[in-house]
């Protein structure tokens, strides 16, 4: 039996619910958990905090040696909304395509995918298989036109009067400020609840039977323009005889919805009528589903006609980028994971998801804070190594670096994220020269092969090559500055002979690393090996003009890489030649 990491962190805590409500429910079935993507366009790092919820608390279900089922669900039979910005492959010419399925509309020119759901589905799949998450993939589109669902769709128009009724609970004309928040949300409001919820009230008064108009929890795609601009203008229980019409295209006809699959319940109806199919016991939702009114609010009323209950639903918060504000899907342009895993290893972006209570955001880093946040990877990698982590913090980290099914691949030789991404800088991708600096890092076990720093070298290389502006890119000078030093006084001169003198003695990273910060320290009169409590605070300030000047000389700038490692990079007769020897 897989053991569990037996802590109190928040993952755990919701196994512990969730195999006591599994139990309580549907005793010696496996635990189902659930998740819920709409491929309406790229699938960005906000949407993937739906998934990495569920999959941990799934996989720490799974380390007790319960059986788990992790669902899937693509709401790929979803209208077709907008045409989002900054998409390849796609221009205006797709609004013709808004109000059809998503598995109806084109994919962008150049995919090699059948339609658009299938196309933004597939990176997202790769992701997850990157990241070490096992799920159960369910097409909605195959669900609702196979009539998987048939009989949920005729119970649910039987009891449209009790929908109605719960629904007119939370019904007010939306104000402006609410429209503005309905267009933020992950999962946005089908157009069908819209036109209920600012509806007459008439369904209130229809009987079922009459064939009058009023609130059908069900919504037909067209006929002829696939559009799902339709309204529905009678139904009969008995016969299940359905009239709607298209005000698209003006196409209309009655149906037998005991026989008629194309078209799908609205929203706020489809998500309980899951619960209760698929019997859920755990399902996130973000904060925008929260409030009075909300899909999963309401949800928890309407899953009772269906014979089902609530799933245990923590609110999750919205994920940010660094530098960015909040994700919206329905935009082009946000990251995604696959953009994620392009600069960083798997296990760290797991690591960032279990780190955080799912109701506290935060945010991934596309920019220099990335190098923080390896930093502090490694920092946790070594106290895991030596038993020091706390106890929370040790459970993050198993659940980012391994799953119930085994360890992700990892880097063999770990090298600090900023040293990989100064080399991969300096060295402007050739790879004899990244070696030869990286193998100088550590004498005594030298890099034989960037194999051993793969895949987190790649990664360095990525982020430099993709989020570091041009202007901050670091370019060696070619010649001396000989004006620069043609101007130095005799304490500036004397530091770079002390540099260099102990040069040679001391090329390793922590060797120049003791050197750098221990020339400014000899110049006043102190060791090289006194620590700060024993210096005055004037030796940094002397340090900092030290470190400005060795930048000029060396790339012209005031600042750069870490110096140890951007003299390891230049490489012993370079640095000599251009600091003046």
């Amino acid at each position: 039996m897989a053991q569990s990491t037996e802590t109190t962190d928040w993952v755990s805590r919701f196994a512990d619910e969730v195999i006591e409500e599994s139990e309580r429910r549907a005793p010696g079935k496996p635990v189902v958990v659930a998740s819920g993507l709409s491929p309406s366009g790229p699938i960005h790092l906000g949407n993937l905090r739906e998934v990495m919820t569920p999959h941990l608390v799934a996989d720490e279900v799974r380390r007790r040696g319960h059986r788990v089922r992790h669902l899937i669900s693509w709401d790929d039979y979803d209208r077709y909304r907008k045409v989002p910005a900054g998409v390849d492959g796609v221009d205006e010419t797709w609004a013709e395509h808004i109000g059809k399925p998503l598995t109806s509309v084109p994919a962008p020119k150049g995919s090699a995918h059948p339609n658009w759901a299938e196309h933004f589905k597939a990176a997202m799949v790769e992701s997850l298989a990157q990241l070490g998450v096992e799920f159960d993939g369910i097409s909605q589109t195959e669900q609702y036109t196979s009539g998987v669902y048939r009989e949920q769709i005729l119970h649910a128009m039987r009891h449209r009067h009790d929908i109605d009724a719960i629904l007119a609970q939370y019904r007010t004309k939306p104000k402006p400020a609410d429209q503005k928040k309905q267009q933020a949300q992950q999962k946005p409001v089908d157009e069908a609840e819209l036109e209920a919820a600012e509806g007459s009230g008439a369904a209130a008064e229809d009987d079922g039977s009459s064939g009058s108009a009023g609130y059908f929890p069900y919504k037909p795609y067209c006929g002829n323009c696939e559009k799902d601009l339709t309204t529905v203008a009678s139904y009969d229980d008995d016969s299940t005889e359905l009239t709607y019409a298209c005000t698209a295209c003006g196409f209309s006809e009655t149906v037998r919805l005991s026989e008629f699959n194309r078209g799908k319940l609205v929203w706020k109806v489809d998500w309980p009528m899951r619960w209760a199919y698929e019997g859920v016991i755990f399902e996130p939702s973000g904060v925008d589903h929260s409030s009075p009114g909300s899909s999963f609010q309401v949800g928890g009323q309407i899953v009772g006609i269906f014979g089902g209950e609530q799933p245990i639903g923590p609110m999750y918060a919205f994920v940010g980028i660094s530098g960015m504000a909040k994700m919206s899907s329905s935009r082009g342009g946000v990251p995604t994971p696959a953009d994620a895993l392009k600069i960083m290893e798997p296990q760290l972006l797991r690591w960032l998801y279990a780190r955080r209570r799912p109701n506290q955001s935060f945010k991934i880093a596309f920019d220099q804070e990335i190098q923080r946040l390896y930093d502090e990877w490694d920092r946790l990698d070594a106290k895991v190594a030596d038993g020091t982590a706390l106890p929370a913090d040790a459970a993050a980290y198993s659940r980012a670096v391994r799953t119930a099914s085994g360890e992700l691949p990892r880097t063999p030789r770990p090298l600090p994220y900023r040293t990989l991404a100064s080399v991969a800088d300096i060295t402007a991708g050739h790879e004899d020269q990244a070696l030869r600096i990286l193998s100088e890092l550590d004498p005594a076990r030298p890099l034989a092969s960037l194999d051993e720093a793969r895949p987190r070298y790649d990664r360095a290389e990525a982020w430099i090559n993709t989020h570091v502006p041009a202007d901050q890119r670091t370019i060696v000078r070619a010649e001396p500055d000989a004006e620069l030093l043609k101007s130095l006084d005799e304490q500036g001169r004397q530091s770079l002979r002390l540099l260099l003198d102990g040069l040679a003695d001391h090329w390793s990273l922590d060797g120049l690393t003791h050197l750098v910060y221990g020339v400014p320290k000899v110049q006043a009169g102190f060791s090289a090996d006194a620590t700060p409590k024993e210096l005055p605070p004037e030796i940094k300030t002397a340090q900092r003009s030290f470190f400005a000047l060795l930048y000029h000389l060396l790339v012209g700038r005031d600042t750069g890489p870490r110096l140890p490692t951007l003299l390891l990079a230049v490489g012993q007769d370079r640095v000599r030649t251009l600091l003046g020897e």
